[in-house]
């Protein structure tokens, strides 16, 4: 009768170690999950930190670019004076 008890408690014990087994899996999982959301959010402050830069980049660009149109502007103006200083000097025939 001792042997049929024994054989009982190995039987009971099954769905606990079974259970047992699917918790470790299952914090393994939960393991791996944090450290792929650490990961992604190392991930997501980096391609902040560059859109950021990209935006800096963008913004110097288009100053340096209405730069250029009003210098270019000024050379147009200038060009204008001149040809017409050269006129006026031909106008002079000397």
């Amino acid at each position: 009768m001792a042997k049929a008890a024994v054989a009982t408690r190995t039987v009971d014990l099954e769905p606990i170690d079974r259970l047992e087994a699917k918790l470790k899996l299952l914090v393994g999982v939960i393991d791996r999950l944090r450290s792929e959301i650490a990961r992604a959010a190392e991930e997501n402050a980096r391609l902040a930190r560059e859109v950021d830069a990209a935006r800096a980049r963008a913004s110097e660009a288009e100053g340096a670019g209405a730069e250029l149109t009003a210098l270019r502007e000024e050379r147009d103006l200038i060009r204008g004076r001149v040809d017409d200083m050269l006129k006026q000097i031909d106008a002079l025939n000397l």
